[in-house]
């Protein structure tokens, strides 16, 4: 029997061409994924894909987040698109935002998982993390960090000591064209490293410079002191999940801050006059001796909004953290099947032409009325609902003592000769292209 079955498969082999067996694989495929990306019922509407890569083709990935806006304009503020395998679904504007994140945070709360980030994170840490093990794991840090001392006294004196290190090492440029990428990186790094490590990295030790440079290389690439006990097999506490816990408040301590701050420094060298403002409003408050403090925000209004124009014009996470449907929901009238992948279009948010006034354009005023700061409700840098950024507290500590500091000692310019610009390096934030700058001592 088995020698007929054999003599029968090598008839067949025979009688059929290698390349019509080719053709028909290839045609199975492209039935398999026509078939498997079929929109259910009622998805939101979207441009049509190729078979295996989706849109992505569509896309520049130069500035992905711009060219998004295209088509928000022809399929309206919840529409779909595919990357790969991945079926994805976009939301535009304030109230569907609130209603997907706030009013329905529950079923909106996963993150979804793609094999380069599976390998890596394994659905563990913070930034990753779904479910029971997300929701462990972040109250876990919340209180961690309190204890540690966020929003104390303690932690802002670390911050304004870090500053201190800060200005020292700028100030020996002595006025000449430096590159402040790094410089800043490890001032930003130091102050989560003194919460999870206990201590500050020196800005000449090379072994925690080729850390920050791997962690850059890793980002362009596109991937993300205290006893934990080991509980029933249901908890999340073991020794994996506080290493990449470390490793996800390392990434998000140094990157996010780091990055608006040269951000900052950047646009406050290409826009002088909004330079001199803030410096003029800095010795008023607090002359050339007094060291910034969150207690000094309140009298400093135009500081404050110059600040929170860097974090809208700097967009840093154009389409926010993408977030994953939990289980079978709808929104706009539209159904998202569970596994959705959803993204949130802070890029059209924050620039939005019926909210501010000149949104292309850096303009602290928008953050101001009457001389006064006004908080904006469509301004969401950090995110919001359930899993908007935990570190959003320290983060805005750090950017306005930084950010003060550095202003109060300093005037950034650009290079003699040399024309700065607003390009941008596209990698989990958009950052910066290199560029250096000219720190000039004040007084």
């Amino acid at each position: 029997m088995l020698e007929v079955l054999g003599s029968l498969a090598a008839a067949l082999w025979a009688a059929v061409r290698p390349g019509t067996l080719l053709l028909g694989a290839a045609a199975f495929l492209f039935i398999a994924d026509f078939l498997k990306r079929r929109r259910p019922k009622n998805f939101p509407p979207g441009p049509a894909g190729l078979p295996f890569v989706g849109n992505s083709l569509q896309l520049d990935p130069e500035k992905v987040h711009l060219t998004l806006q295209q088509f928000v304009k022809k399929y309206g503020n919840v529409f779909s698109l595919d990357f790969g395998t991945f079926p994805s679904v976009l939301v535009t504007g304030l109230p569907l935002i609130k209603e997907a994140l706030v009013h329905q945070g529950q079923n909106f709360s996963n993150r979804p998982v793609m094999p380069l980030q599976e390998h890596i994170f394994n659905n563990k840490g913070l930034i990753m993390s779904s479910g029971h093990i997300w929701k462990e794991q972040r109250r876990f840090a919340l209180t961690t960090l309190r204890n540690f001392g966020l929003g104390k006294k303690s932690l802002e004196e670390r911050i304004q000591e870090e500053a201190t290190y800060l200005i020292q090492t700028i100030r020996e440029e002595n006025g000449q064209p430096f590159d402040p990428h790094f410089t800043i990186n490890n001032a930003v790094s130091n102050i989560i490293c003194s919460i999870t490590f206990g201590e500050r990295f020196d800005y000449q030790d090379d072994q925690f410079q080729e850390l920050l440079r791997l962690l850059d290389e890793v980002l362009s690439l596109h991937t993300s002191v205290c006893c934990q006990h080991k509980g029933d097999a249901a908890s999340s506490f073991r020794e994996e999940n506080l290493i990449y816990n470390t490793l996800d408040l390392f990434f998000a301590g140094t990157e996010t801050t780091s990055t608006t701050l040269r951000w900052g420094l950047l646009y406050m060298a290409l826009n002088p006059e909004i330079q001199e403002k803030v410096q003029a409003e800095i010795d008023r408050v607090l002359g050339q001796s007094q060291q910034p403090s969150t207690a000094a925000r309140e009298s400093m209004p135009y500081t404050n909004a110059v600040i929170h124009e860097v974090l809208r014009m700097g967009n840093i996470i154009p389409v926010n953290v993408p977030r994953q449907v939990a289980v079978d929901t709808t929104l706009a009238g539209y159904h998202l099947p569970k596994g959705t992948v959803v993204m949130t279009n802070l890029t059209a948010l924050h620039r939005d032409p019926a909210e501010w006034a000149t949104p292309d354009t850096f303009n602290p005023e928008h953050f101001l009325e009457n001389g006064q700061f006004k908080k904006r409700e469509s301004f969401l840098p950090f995110s919001i609902g359930k899993r908007m950024c935990l570190g959003e507290q320290l983060a805005r500590t750090e950017l306005f003592i930084f950010f003060t500091s550095l202003l109060q000692k300093f005037t950034f310019r650009p290079p003699e000769n040399e024309k700065l610009s607003l390009k941008f390096r596209v990698s989990l934030t958009l950052a910066p292209v290199s560029h250096q700058l000219c720190a000039v001592p004040r007084g």
